[in-house]
Protein backbone atom coordinates (compact mmCIF):
# COMPACT_ATOMS: atom_id res chain seq x y z
CA UNK A 1 0.00 0.00 0.00
CA UNK A 2 1.30 3.32 -0.91
CA UNK A 3 1.35 6.19 1.54
CA UNK A 4 2.17 9.87 1.66
CA UNK A 5 5.67 10.68 2.73
CA UNK A 6 4.31 14.18 4.54
CA UNK A 7 2.16 15.46 6.66
CA UNK A 8 -1.27 16.54 4.77
CA UNK A 9 -4.15 17.39 7.26
CA UNK A 10 -6.78 15.72 5.17
CA UNK A 11 -6.31 12.32 5.63
CA UNK A 12 -8.58 10.37 7.57
CA UNK A 13 -8.14 9.74 11.47
CA UNK A 14 -7.16 6.50 12.55
CA UNK A 15 -9.21 4.63 15.25
CA UNK A 16 -7.51 4.65 18.43
CA UNK A 17 -5.91 1.16 19.35
CA UNK A 18 -4.45 -0.52 22.59
CA UNK A 19 -1.00 -1.42 21.79
CA UNK A 20 0.20 -4.72 22.83
CA UNK A 21 2.94 -5.22 25.90
CA UNK A 22 6.58 -4.74 24.60
CA UNK A 23 9.17 -6.78 25.86
CA UNK A 24 12.75 -5.57 26.09
CA UNK A 25 11.90 -2.05 24.70
CA UNK A 26 13.31 0.90 24.71
CA UNK A 27 12.04 3.39 27.47
CA UNK A 28 11.90 7.00 27.73
CA UNK A 29 13.95 8.48 31.08
CA UNK A 30 11.40 10.99 30.91
CA UNK A 31 8.35 9.85 33.04
CA UNK A 32 6.42 13.66 32.55
CA UNK A 33 6.90 16.60 30.76
CA UNK A 34 9.31 17.60 28.10
CA UNK A 35 11.67 15.23 26.58
CA UNK A 36 15.40 16.31 26.50
CA UNK A 37 16.57 18.35 28.60
CA UNK A 38 19.39 20.63 26.09
CA UNK A 39 18.70 22.84 23.39
CA UNK A 40 19.08 21.22 20.78
CA UNK A 41 17.14 17.97 22.08
CA UNK A 42 14.56 20.85 22.55
CA UNK A 43 15.16 22.19 18.78
CA UNK A 44 14.59 18.22 17.35
CA UNK A 45 11.25 17.75 19.28
CA UNK A 46 9.79 21.31 18.04
CA UNK A 47 10.32 20.03 14.22
CA UNK A 48 8.13 17.07 15.26
CA UNK A 49 5.57 19.52 16.95
CA UNK A 50 5.53 21.45 14.13
CA UNK A 51 3.28 19.15 12.30
CA UNK A 52 0.49 19.72 14.12
CA UNK A 53 -0.77 16.22 14.13
CA UNK A 54 -2.74 16.21 17.32
CA UNK A 55 -3.38 13.48 19.62
CA UNK A 56 -1.02 11.05 18.11
CA UNK A 57 1.78 13.51 19.93
CA UNK A 58 0.50 12.23 22.95
CA UNK A 59 0.11 8.20 22.06
CA UNK A 60 3.68 8.61 20.78
CA UNK A 61 4.55 10.09 23.97
CA UNK A 62 3.04 7.46 25.91
CA UNK A 63 4.20 4.57 23.26
CA UNK A 64 8.13 6.13 24.33
CA UNK A 65 7.63 5.86 27.80
CA UNK A 66 5.73 2.30 27.90
CA UNK A 67 8.83 1.03 25.60
CA UNK A 68 7.22 0.00 22.78
CA UNK A 69 9.72 1.05 20.60
CA UNK A 70 11.94 -2.29 19.94
CA UNK A 71 14.74 -1.20 18.46
CA UNK A 72 16.88 1.86 16.97
CA UNK A 73 19.15 1.97 14.18
CA UNK A 74 20.77 5.65 13.53
CA UNK A 75 22.85 5.83 10.26
CA UNK A 76 23.87 8.88 7.80
CA UNK A 77 21.13 10.67 7.57
CA UNK A 78 18.49 7.40 7.82
CA UNK A 79 16.97 6.63 11.23
CA UNK A 80 15.47 3.08 10.93
CA UNK A 81 13.13 1.43 13.94
CA UNK A 82 10.60 -1.18 14.83
CA UNK A 83 7.50 -0.08 17.20
CA UNK A 84 5.24 -2.34 18.52
CA UNK A 85 2.03 -1.85 18.03
CA UNK A 86 -1.88 -3.08 18.48
CA UNK A 87 -0.68 -5.76 15.71
CA UNK A 88 1.19 -9.32 16.20
CA UNK A 89 3.75 -7.69 13.74
CA UNK A 90 6.07 -4.73 14.62
CA UNK A 91 5.68 -1.79 12.57
CA UNK A 92 8.70 -0.61 10.65
CA UNK A 93 9.62 3.29 10.99
CA UNK A 94 11.56 5.00 8.61
CA UNK A 95 13.31 8.66 9.09
CA UNK A 96 15.03 10.09 6.59
CA UNK A 97 16.88 13.60 6.74
CA UNK A 98 18.10 15.64 3.94
CA UNK A 99 22.19 15.50 4.47
CA UNK A 100 24.11 18.74 3.37
CA UNK A 101 26.36 18.43 0.69
CA UNK A 102 30.40 18.57 1.13
CA UNK A 103 30.24 21.69 -0.32
CA UNK A 104 27.82 23.33 2.24
CA UNK A 105 30.15 21.32 5.22
CA UNK A 106 33.13 23.49 3.40
CA UNK A 107 30.82 26.50 4.00
CA UNK A 108 30.10 25.88 7.43
CA UNK A 109 33.73 24.99 7.88
CA UNK A 110 34.98 28.57 6.45
CA UNK A 111 32.60 30.29 8.79
CA UNK A 112 33.69 28.04 11.93
CA UNK A 113 37.66 28.53 11.06
CA UNK A 114 37.10 31.97 11.89
CA UNK A 115 36.25 31.59 15.60
CA UNK A 116 38.68 29.34 17.32
CA UNK A 117 35.97 28.47 20.43
CA UNK A 118 33.92 26.06 17.83
CA UNK A 119 36.64 23.78 17.50
CA UNK A 120 37.71 23.96 20.90
CA UNK A 121 34.33 23.06 21.56
CA UNK A 122 33.65 20.51 19.32
CA UNK A 123 36.87 18.82 20.53
CA UNK A 124 36.01 19.02 24.45
CA UNK A 125 32.64 17.73 23.62
CA UNK A 126 30.62 20.21 23.63
CA UNK A 127 28.29 21.89 21.24
CA UNK A 128 28.54 25.54 20.88
CA UNK A 129 25.64 27.54 21.54
CA UNK A 130 26.43 29.68 19.06
CA UNK A 131 26.65 27.01 16.39
CA UNK A 132 22.98 27.49 14.60
CA UNK A 133 24.71 31.11 14.01
CA UNK A 134 27.47 29.70 11.98
CA UNK A 135 24.67 27.34 9.78
CA UNK A 136 22.48 30.84 9.17
CA UNK A 137 25.74 32.80 7.81
CA UNK A 138 26.32 29.84 5.29
CA UNK A 139 22.11 29.74 4.76
CA UNK A 140 22.05 26.57 5.87
CA UNK A 141 20.13 24.89 8.62
CA UNK A 142 21.64 22.42 11.26
CA UNK A 143 18.13 20.78 12.34
CA UNK A 144 15.23 20.27 9.77
CA UNK A 145 14.03 23.59 8.36
CA UNK A 146 11.15 22.55 6.54
CA UNK A 147 8.90 19.62 5.56
CA UNK A 148 11.46 18.64 2.61
CA UNK A 149 14.33 18.49 5.33
CA UNK A 150 12.36 15.12 6.53
CA UNK A 151 10.87 12.09 5.45
CA UNK A 152 9.19 9.85 7.82
CA UNK A 153 7.25 6.48 6.59
CA UNK A 154 5.70 3.76 8.54
CA UNK A 155 4.59 0.32 7.81
CA UNK A 156 1.37 0.49 10.10
CA UNK A 157 -2.04 1.49 8.15
CA UNK A 158 -2.92 4.86 9.82
CA UNK A 159 -2.23 7.24 6.68
CA UNK A 160 -1.22 10.17 9.07
CA UNK A 161 2.21 10.71 8.17
CA UNK A 162 4.09 11.38 11.28
CA UNK A 163 2.11 8.39 13.10
CA UNK A 164 2.02 7.88 16.86
CA UNK A 165 5.11 5.00 16.13
CA UNK A 166 7.60 8.11 14.18
CA UNK A 167 6.37 10.07 16.89
CA UNK A 168 7.53 8.02 19.45
CA UNK A 169 10.83 7.21 17.67
CA UNK A 170 10.96 10.96 17.72
CA UNK A 171 11.07 11.52 21.05
CA UNK A 172 13.10 8.40 21.61
CA UNK A 173 15.85 10.35 19.11
CA UNK A 174 15.32 13.86 21.10
CA UNK A 175 16.39 11.78 24.68
CA UNK A 176 19.36 10.50 22.61
CA UNK A 177 20.24 13.97 21.58
CA UNK A 178 20.98 14.76 25.57
CA UNK A 179 23.65 11.88 25.75
CA UNK A 180 25.26 12.34 22.10
CA UNK A 181 25.00 15.99 20.67
CA UNK A 182 26.86 15.27 17.77
CA UNK A 183 24.08 13.08 16.75
CA UNK A 184 22.79 15.88 14.22
CA UNK A 185 25.52 16.03 12.42
CA UNK A 186 25.22 12.41 11.48
CA UNK A 187 21.92 12.80 10.61
CA UNK A 188 22.96 15.53 8.49
CA UNK A 189 25.54 13.50 6.72
CA UNK A 190 29.00 14.12 8.63
CA UNK A 191 31.04 12.63 12.05
CA UNK A 192 31.97 14.54 14.67
CA UNK A 193 35.96 14.40 13.97
CA UNK A 194 35.30 14.63 10.32
CA UNK A 195 33.97 18.41 10.51
CA UNK A 196 36.57 18.87 13.65
CA UNK A 197 39.26 18.42 10.93
CA UNK A 198 37.48 20.02 8.51
CA UNK A 199 37.42 23.40 10.22
CA UNK A 200 40.97 22.66 11.28
CA UNK A 201 42.01 22.35 7.37
CA UNK A 202 40.15 25.26 6.48
CA UNK A 203 41.85 27.36 9.62
CA UNK A 204 45.72 26.44 8.28
CA UNK A 205 44.52 26.54 4.67
CA UNK A 206 47.23 27.95 2.78
CA UNK A 207 46.03 30.99 0.80
CA UNK A 208 46.47 30.02 -2.78
CA UNK A 209 43.89 27.34 -2.39
CA UNK A 210 41.35 29.77 -1.38
CA UNK A 211 41.60 31.37 -5.06
CA UNK A 212 44.57 34.16 -4.09
CA UNK A 213 47.67 34.23 -5.63
CA UNK A 214 50.61 33.02 -3.71
CA UNK A 215 52.70 34.97 -2.55
CA UNK A 216 56.48 35.35 -3.73
CA UNK A 217 59.31 33.46 -1.47
CA UNK A 218 61.44 36.41 -0.16
CA UNK A 219 65.20 36.66 -1.36
CA UNK A 220 67.38 35.79 1.69
CA UNK A 221 70.07 34.46 -0.06
CA UNK A 222 70.47 31.06 1.83
CA UNK A 223 70.51 28.17 -0.83
CA UNK A 224 67.03 25.99 -0.80
CA UNK A 225 67.97 22.27 0.93
CA UNK A 226 67.24 19.70 -1.54
CA UNK A 227 64.66 16.90 -0.61
CA UNK A 228 67.80 13.75 -0.83
CA UNK A 229 69.78 16.02 2.08
CA UNK A 230 66.76 16.51 3.99
CA UNK A 231 65.74 12.68 3.80
CA UNK A 232 69.49 11.84 4.74
CA UNK A 233 69.23 13.90 7.92
CA UNK A 234 65.93 12.45 8.78
CA UNK A 235 67.87 9.05 8.95
CA UNK A 236 70.53 9.93 10.86
CA UNK A 237 69.59 8.98 13.88
CA UNK A 238 68.06 6.04 12.77
CA UNK A 239 71.63 5.27 11.89
CA UNK A 240 73.66 6.25 14.87
CA UNK A 241 71.00 3.48 16.85
CA UNK A 242 72.06 1.01 14.26
CA UNK A 243 75.50 1.17 15.06
CA UNK A 244 75.39 0.72 18.81
CA UNK A 245 76.27 -2.60 19.30
CA UNK A 246 73.31 -5.41 20.81
CA UNK A 247 73.85 -6.35 24.36
CA UNK A 248 72.50 -9.58 25.21
CA UNK A 249 69.98 -9.75 27.83
CA UNK A 250 71.23 -11.34 31.02
CA UNK A 251 69.88 -14.64 31.90
CA UNK A 252 69.70 -14.10 35.92
CA UNK A 253 66.28 -12.46 36.30
CA UNK A 254 67.52 -10.56 39.96
CA UNK A 255 70.28 -9.15 37.51
CA UNK A 256 67.78 -7.21 34.86
CA UNK A 257 65.23 -6.76 37.23
CA UNK A 258 67.38 -5.64 40.34
CA UNK A 259 67.40 -6.35 43.76
CA UNK A 260 65.27 -3.42 45.14
CA UNK A 261 63.85 -3.54 48.44
CA UNK A 262 59.43 -3.52 47.62
CA UNK A 263 57.58 -1.28 48.79
CA UNK A 264 55.95 -1.18 52.52
CA UNK A 265 52.65 -0.35 51.23
CA UNK A 266 51.77 -1.71 47.66
CA UNK A 267 47.79 -0.35 48.53
CA UNK A 268 48.33 3.04 49.45
CA UNK A 269 45.45 4.87 50.99
CA UNK A 270 42.31 2.80 51.04
CA UNK A 271 39.00 4.54 51.57
CA UNK A 272 35.51 4.67 50.45
CA UNK A 273 35.05 6.66 47.51
CA UNK A 274 33.49 10.04 48.30
CA UNK A 275 31.50 10.11 44.99
CA UNK A 276 29.24 7.20 44.31
CA UNK A 277 29.28 5.31 40.96
CA UNK A 278 31.99 7.73 39.59
CA UNK A 279 33.15 5.76 36.87
CA UNK A 280 29.51 4.99 35.38
CA UNK A 281 28.82 8.88 35.66
CA UNK A 282 31.92 8.99 33.87
CA UNK A 283 30.65 7.10 30.99
CA UNK A 284 27.35 9.85 30.37
CA UNK A 285 23.84 8.27 30.14
CA UNK A 286 23.31 4.65 28.82
CA UNK A 287 22.24 4.94 25.24
CA UNK A 288 18.07 4.11 24.65
CA UNK A 289 17.85 2.25 28.35
CA UNK A 290 15.86 -0.16 28.30
CA UNK A 291 14.72 -0.16 32.18
CA UNK A 292 11.95 0.84 34.56
CA UNK A 293 14.60 2.40 36.83
CA UNK A 294 17.30 5.38 35.72
CA UNK A 295 20.46 3.77 34.79
CA UNK A 296 22.91 6.34 36.67
CA UNK A 297 20.25 5.73 39.86
CA UNK A 298 20.68 2.51 40.35
CA UNK A 299 24.19 2.27 40.10
CA UNK A 300 24.74 4.45 42.53
CA UNK A 301 22.56 2.94 44.82
CA UNK A 302 24.64 -0.27 44.46
CA UNK A 303 28.15 1.32 45.02
CA UNK A 304 26.86 2.95 47.95
CA UNK A 305 25.96 -0.27 49.46
CA UNK A 306 28.83 -2.44 48.08
CA UNK A 307 31.64 -0.05 49.16
CA UNK A 308 31.45 -0.49 52.81
CA UNK A 309 30.77 -4.54 51.96
CA UNK A 310 34.54 -4.08 50.16
CA UNK A 311 36.08 -1.70 52.93
CA UNK A 312 35.37 -5.11 55.54
CA UNK A 313 37.03 -7.60 52.92
CA UNK A 314 39.53 -5.30 52.46
CA UNK A 315 40.34 -4.69 56.04
CA UNK A 316 39.49 -8.72 56.74
CA UNK A 317 36.76 -7.88 58.78
CA UNK A 318 33.99 -9.33 56.74
CA UNK A 319 31.70 -12.34 57.96
CA UNK A 320 31.95 -15.88 55.40
CA UNK A 321 27.67 -15.13 53.86
CA UNK A 322 27.24 -18.31 52.50
CA UNK A 323 25.56 -17.37 49.15
CA UNK A 324 21.32 -18.50 48.98
CA UNK A 325 20.82 -21.31 46.50
CA UNK A 326 19.27 -20.00 43.08
CA UNK A 327 15.83 -21.20 43.11
CA UNK A 328 15.19 -23.78 40.26
CA UNK A 329 13.29 -23.06 37.42
CA UNK A 330 11.67 -25.04 34.82
CA UNK A 331 12.39 -22.42 32.07
CA UNK A 332 15.71 -20.58 31.70
CA UNK A 333 15.57 -16.75 30.19
CA UNK A 334 18.21 -14.68 28.55
CA UNK A 335 17.33 -11.45 28.33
Amino acid sequence: MSRRRYYDSWYPRYPKSTPREAKGGIKAQSKRGAFGESWWAGRWISVLESFNIGARLQRGRSYARRGQVLSIDIGEGKVKARVQGSRPKPYEVTIQVKTLSEADWRKVADIMAGQAIFAAKLLAGEMPKDIEEAFKQAKLSLFPAKLQDLSTDCSCPDWSNPCKHIAAVYYLLGEEFDRDPFLIFRLRGIERKELVGLIGGRAHEPAETAGEPPEAAPATGKKRVSRKKKKAEAEEPAAVLAAIPAEPLPSDPSAFWGEAPAAEDLWGEVRIPSVAAALPRRLGSVPLWRAEANFLDTMEAIYRAASPKGMDVFLGQAAMVEEPAMPKSPRAHVG
